[in-house]
């Protein structure tokens, strides 16, 4: 007789669980790593990012410690609650590993556009958890521009035009994913729709979109709404955008 334990027979059987990736992301916590995180996404009063928690785990760190969770098909009404957390690299590791299954939702091999639908939902009635340029980064061209790549774009909008920061920051980095298949009408509407925003993180999101639209689809497009706007266009916005271009036409757009 084989007495050899029985394979789990599925990844909850092996302890793959929302709670086990929690308490994973837990073990990992380093005081000393919190303090140095705390200060560079400025959780001090008066930051962008007060009131939230770390407890000190790098991104790098937790993108290990996701490897065998993102085949393990975690329930997403847990996933969900997990985001609640207060503490942000709980809500990081959630947010990356639902990227992940967002992208393999979209491709050919693994198309499920029923989940892909599901964690779209999810995602935006969650956004007061995504409260940080890390947390909308990390997800936001997966997650909404990957949904909204064959559908109306009315979303990214009513995002753009929300009170809240972060908001308006999903809308602006959600076209990463949509320059990516070579459309960028929307990175052009949304950056003039925040030319007058008073934040420097939208201002420095517009401008890594606009920067990746003339890099990856056409320069030419890019130099048109420089010739529009540049004038415009917050300082932080402009030199973002401009990254890429030869020094006489930085120069040229910097002194207009």
């Amino acid at each position: 007789m084989d007495d050899r334990a029985e394979p789990p027979r599925n990844r909850r059987d092996a302890g793959l669980s929302t709670k086990a990736l929690i308490a994973d992301v837990d073990a990992a916590a380093d005081p000393a790593v919190a303090e140095v995180l705390a200060r560079y996404f400025q959780l001090q009063p008066g930051g962008y990012g007060h009131g939230d928690q770390m407890i000190g785990v790098k991104l790098s760190t937790i993108r290990g410690i996701l490897k065998p969770y993102l085949r393990a098909d975690l329930p997403l009404p847990e996933l969900e609650q997990a985001l609640t957390s207060p503490v942000h690299e709980h809500r990081l590791a959630i947010l990356c590993l639902l990227a992940d299954r967002a992208t393999r939702s979209l491709k050919p091999r693994t198309a499920n556009p029923q989940e892909l639908a599901a964690i779209y939902e999810l995602y935006t009635r969650s956004t007061a958890y995504i409260n940080n340029w890390d947390l909308v980064d990390c997800s936001a061209p997966q997650i909404v521009g990957g949904y909204l790549l064959d559908k109306p774009r009315d979303p990214l909008y009513v995002l753009i035009r929300s009170d809240q920061l972060w908001e308006r920051r999903i809308a602006l980095v959600a076209t990463q994913f949509l320059i990516g298949q070579g459309q960028t009408a929307d990175t052009y509407r949304l950056a003039a729709e925040v030319l007058d925003d008073r934040e420097d993180l939208v201002h420095k999101a517009s401008g890594w979109m606009l920067r990746e639209a003339g890099k990856r689809v056409s320069e030419d497009e890019l130099r048109a709404f420089l010739d529009r706007y540049a004038t415009r266009m917050p300082r932080t916005m402009l030199r973002y955008a401009i990254e890429r271009l030869d020094p006489e036409s930085r120069a040229h757009y910097l002194t207009r």
